[in-house]
């Protein structure tokens, strides 16, 4: 299937409800439907007198009648959106947003285009940065990595401090990443930054046989000595951002995606949810050489076995 027609495909799952359940059918399972309890691909649809699939488009594993299990299940079970309410279509549509938009989409604008209240838009939504978040699955980076550290989130007290000041008034939260040079990203949001949670950090997400280079920040003074391929820095302090090929800029390219992202689309970010954004900002940056279509393709795929309840999330309403 060429791009043009897996968009066209895209968009008819927006519109219409049994081509939105075949389109996350044949993104979950684009071999062969499996059942997601036992695995089985000995199952079939489940169809009316008329031939045409049932109301809630399910399945029918026999494997899993015959052991007592429950035997019935679709295609959102066992995912982001099991249980949920919503049309499969709306679902398709929020994807598709979430996925094609560089810095992403806000639950207001999601509630602008498909009718739905704003607190289920941004439960939805939520899901879908969930499902994008890899978590320990990812392969650690390798190479020349850079390092370093932003704040982003709210508005700070004054402007000259928003970085360390301690004051209630500054909403800013610390957000850590690293990027492999021509590779993916790692992002993680903290409560704030110290010389313990940075190493942890960089020594869960990079090879020790890595390349480090940072900006001249005194916390990655010991974290760097821990990497043989040699730990290399740049000054801000004296305007030096590139000596050579020494330079901390890929990172600084994603942390201006990352800010846009927050400034530009969702405005301001509560400490609670910015780990949920920060994921989506990764995914988005992970993918950026594949299609729109193809990376909902993946999106999808990877909401596979997890699950967001709504009790999980701190405040809907932030």
């Amino acid at each position: 299937m060429n791009t043009k027609e897996a968009l066209a495909v895209l968009r008819d799952a927006t519109t219409d409800e049994a081509k939105a359940v075949e389109f996350f059918e044949s993104r979950r399972w684009p071999d062969a439907p499996a059942c997601p309890r036992c695995g089985s691909m000995a199952v079939h649809k489940i169809v009316g007198k008329d031939g045409r699939r049932e109301a809630h488009f399910r399945w029918r594993c026999p494997d899993c009648a015959k052991a007592g299990k429950p035997c019935q299940y679709s295609v959102r079970t066992g995912t982001v959106f099991e249980e949920s309410r919503l049309p499969m279509r709306i679902w398709a549509h929020a994807y598709w947003r979430a996925c094609a938009s560089k810095k992403g989409v806000s639950a207001l604008q999601i509630q602008r285009e498909t009718g739905i209240g704003y607190r289920a838009a941004l439960f939805m939504m939520n899901r879908i940065r969930f499902a994008m978040d890899d978590g320990a699955e990812a392969p650690k980076l390798s190479g020349t990595v850079e390092a370093d550290e932003a704040y982003v989130g709210g508005k700070p007290r004054r402007r000259n401090n928003q970085q360390t000041s301690k004051h209630p008034g500054n909403t800013r939260a610390p957000v850590l990443a690293v990027v492999q040079r021509g590779g993916g990203v790692r992002v993680r949001a903290v409560t704030e930054v110290t010389s313990s949670n940075l190493q942890r950090f960089l020594f869960e997400n990079v090879t020790p046989e890595s390349r480090l280079m940072t900006d001249e920040a005194r916390m990655y003074r010991y974290a760097g000595r821990m990497f043989k391929g040699g730990h290399e820095t740049v000054d801000h302090h004296l305007y030096e951002y590139a000596r050579g090929d020494v330079t901390t800029n890929t990172i600084e390219g994603f942390f201006s995606l990352l800010k846009r992202k927050v400034y530009g689309t969702h405005h301001a970010i509560s400490r609670e949810h910015l780990h949920r954004y920060v994921a989506e900002a990764a995914y988005l940056y992970n993918t950026r050489k594949l299609t729109d279509a193809d990376r909902v393709a993946c999106a999808v795929k990877a909401s596979e076995g997890k699950r967001l309840r709504y009790s999980d999330s701190p405040s809907e309403a932030a």
